[in-house]
């Protein structure tokens, strides 16, 4: 199965003109065409069914991908100890670098996902992680801070490494153009479903928001089989990827099936997390994912060898979230829901850190 692409492009030209709520929403739908309804409606219809949608927004480029993953290339092929003095675990890692080890996929310390795992039918199961994550993964905070919040550490300031003057402009730049595409999914997202238009981005204004690119060394960790990224979901909002130089992304559809991710050059992918589940109560699950080396990965990996380029493999990754003091609850309609009372109100901070505490993310105060 092929994950249908959507481009951005007509409804970014009306966006700016489209009310709020529902009821002028839908006389301006008639007014610009029954396709604006339609195309909002598949959106939704596809986070719902797949966890994942594949997007194409003339706003960020192929060429803005690749500058990016050039520098993280850099990066992440530098030594060890130089990457260690952007490590900041008191800080949850949500800043700064996070070296490999320390991600624990939750697959490894949920008894209950373990057992809908081993139930699961063999060509849909995942592959099974040894340990911790053997991927490095860099936190970089996009977008305005609160002034005020309970949760400074959610919102600490960002770390330079030495020797890269590129690197703000290069990672703002960069992680505020996805999280424009992301703010504009969100918005037909809220349309299909039934709600007012800034339903879900008026929450995220001042967000955590983490530009988080992963690097995983494929010179050495290069057998098939080898897993980076063991089977998870994200916490956050929405996820939204680049293409990465190397595949061997794998997610899994509402009904249970595996499939393999290919993102055409030019476009992006957005997965659903688990603060949006919460938000539509269930309606839009969690998108479940991994990352491991598989027969294209090889493939990859000695294409570039020929090619003397980096085997570093780079996800230009970024999570978008729901400001930490805002409050996480079924909106709209999603309050009637039979399932709404599994998703009690709850402080987006407080969800967040319960949820980096499972994954083994709260730093080195004997919590990890």
């Amino acid at each position: 199965m092929e994950i249908p692409v959507i481009d951005l492009s007509r409804y970014l030209e009306i966006a700016d003109q489209l009310g709020s709520e529902p009821v002028i929403l839908s006389g301006q739908i008639e007014e610009f065409g029954s396709w604006l309804g339609e195309l909002c409606k598949e959106v939704s219809q596809i986070l719902r069914e797949t966890g994942a949608l594949v997007v194409k927004d003339p706003r960020c480029t192929a060429e803005d991908n690749d500058k990016f993953i050039d520098m993280m290339e850099k990066y992440f092929e530098r030594p060890r100890e130089f990457k260690l003095l952007q490590e900041r675990s008191h800080l949850h890692y949500q800043v700064g670098v996070t070296p490999e080890g320390v991600e624990v996929p939750r697959s490894l310390v949920d008894e209950e996902m373990q057992k809908k795992l081993k139930a699961m039918p063999k060509e849909f199961q995942p592959s099974t992680p040894s340990g911790p994550d053997p991927k490095w993964r860099y936190m970089w905070r996009v977008g305005p801070r609160p002034s005020n919040t309970r949760f400074k550490e959610l919102n600490s300031e960002p770390v330079i490494p030495e020797g890269f003057p590129e690197w703000k402009d290069t990672m703002d730049s960069w992680g505020c153009k996805m999280i424009s595409t992301i703010e504009a999914v969100a918005e037909m997202a809220a349309i299909g479903f039934g709600l007012s238009k800034c339903a879900f981005t008026s929450l995220m204004k001042q967000g955590p928001h983490l530009l988080a690119p992963t690097g995983s060394d494929l010179s050495c960790h290069r057998q098939e089989g080898t897993v980076f990224a063991g089977y998870h979901y994200d916490l956050n909002f929405l996820t939204i990827h680049g293409r990465s130089r190397f595949p061997g992304l794998n997610i899994w559809l509402r009904n249970g099936q595996k499939i393999e991710v290919k993102v055409p050059s030019g476009c992006l992918l957005i997965q659903t997390g688990k603060q949006i589940e919460w938000l539509t109560a269930g309606e839009c699950m969690a998108g479940m994912h991994e990352v491991v080396v598989t027969n294209r990965t090889i493939d990859a990996i000695k294409l570039a060898s020929q090619r003397n380029r980096s085997l570093w493999r780079v996800s230009s990754t970024l999570f978008a979230h729901i400001a930490s003091d805002a409050v996480l609850k079924p909106l709209g309609h999603f309050v009637e829901s039979p399932l709404a009372s599994k998703y009690p109100p709850m402080c987006s901070g407080e969800f967040v850190e319960q949820e980096l505490a499972v994954i083994n993310l709260k730093g080195n105060k004997g919590e990890s």
